[in-house]
């Protein structure tokens, strides 16, 4: 008789599986890619924050529950253990204590989101990369005002420190809370602390797949997970209402999901929201859309990286079944793969409207997660960071 360890099959699933075919993000967070950009090792290089996107960096809890979901589930802890990226959650039990821990309670009343009762989240190590360079503790793998004073300390620190204005590099999501971070700051602090901004593939006008994770979830090529399971803590999360797709990108009358009973539009948000029953995400919605209100330049150097030349869903097709089965067939448009380039190139829109430069880049091929591992994105920062260490000299 041959005898598996969980990780070992979960491995097994990951190389095996062929029709997992999102699991290559998976892959670098258990495996990060061996070879080290090619860029020449400098001290005294410009400072740099990493701010990442959704899924971007470690969680850690600590419990103290009133109840569980089930007798498997830990109640009570003594101290603050990985949540995200804790590979248990693979375990088919596992699943769903990590959703009973990782969702969050929306109050309509005061408009702001908790963590479930009994459970205290955490972001550990900020300021430092290990928590962003691996999502598990064995390196196997709105409501946001302490952030971003603790992130506006950071870069004054740092800029004390080095004497040098600082580069920010954020990462999908990560950028839309950079931009509205430096709307929050009078634009001679951005004068002084910062040097320049890179953004990775940034959604600016939302992304389609949002509505999709919402009606029915993405398990984003996760083993043993399905979508629909899920989608219990897609739900329950505070960025999901902000990426819906705007007009910015789209126009007001596309259709973003069809079904047989009826076809949602950008006007269709609350109707969806409803039909689906998640009434709570657009009051979510309601709370955030208008905070980056035309998509305001960030006032600073900016660089703008993006993939395409990847299919990307722009409209999901249902069936009778909405929402509780899977899209049966979808529409393309160009994208990463993740946000469609209508979203990607919003930046665009910023050239002229401030004083400092704006750079756009396309990257031909390179999709939304990989393009943090790729050469191609790491050689071109890397140029950027040299440039501004050449003209300090």
């Amino acid at each position: 008789m041959l005898c598996f360890s969980f990780y070992s099959l979960l491995l097994f699933v990951l190389f095996h599986q062929p029709c997992l075919s999102n699991t290559g993000w998976i892959l670098n967070v258990l495996f990060p890619p061996s070879s080290e950009p090619r860029a020449m090792k400098f001290n005294d290089t410009p400072p740099v924050v990493l701010v990442p996107g959704w899924i971007g960096n470690q969680l850690e809890a600590k419990l103290d529950k009133p109840s569980v979901v089930h007798w498997l589930c830990y109640r009570k802890t003594d101290d603050f253990f990985i949540i995200w990226l804790n590979l248990n959650m693979f375990l088919p039990v596992g699943i769903d204590c990590w959703i009973d821990n990782m969702r969050v309670v929306y109050n309509r009343t005061s408009r702001r989101t908790y963590n479930a009762p009994g459970v205290q989240i955490r972001v550990p190590g900020f300021g430092e990369t290990d928590t962003v360079e691996y999502l598990d503790e064995i390196k196997l793998a709105g409501e946001q005002e302490e952030y971003f004073g603790k992130l506006k300390k950071l870069i004054e620190e740092m800029y004390e420190e080095f004497q040098k204005p600082i580069t920010l590099i954020g990462h999908s999501l990560g950028n839309m809370y950079v931009l509205y971070f430096f709307q929050e700051q009078a634009q001679e602090w951005r004068d002084k602390y910062i040097r320049t901004f890179i953004s990775l593939g940034s959604p600016w006008g939302g992304s389609v797949k949002t509505l999709r994770v919402l009606a029915s979830g993405d398990n984003h090529g996760i083993p043993f997970v399905t979508n629909i399971k899920l989608r219990e803590d897609q739900r329950m999360t505070t960025t999901s209402p902000w990426m819906m797709p705007s007009m910015l990108a789209w126009p007001e009358g596309h259709v973003f999901i069809a079904t047989p009973q009826r076809n949602y539009t950008y006007h269709d948000y609350y109707q969806l929201l409803s039909d689906i029953g998640y009434e709570n995400a657009w009051y979510m919605w309601e709370d955030n859309k208008d905070f980056l209100n035309k998509l305001p330049p960030p006032g600073v150097e900016t660089y703008c990286l993006y993939g395409t030349g990847i299919p990307t869903e722009e409209t999901y097709i249902y069936s009778m079944d909405f929402p509780s089965k899977d899209p049966s067939d979808a529409v393309y448009a160009d994208g990463d793969g993740t946000v469609n380039t209508r979203s990607l190139a919003l930046c665009k829109l910023w050239q002229g409207k401030q004083k400092q430069a704006v750079h756009i880049q396309e990257l031909k091929g390179i999709e939304h997660l990989d393009m943090v591992y790729h050469n191609t994105t790491l050689d071109y920062i890397k140029n950027v960071l040299l440039r501004d260490y050449k003209d300090s000299l």
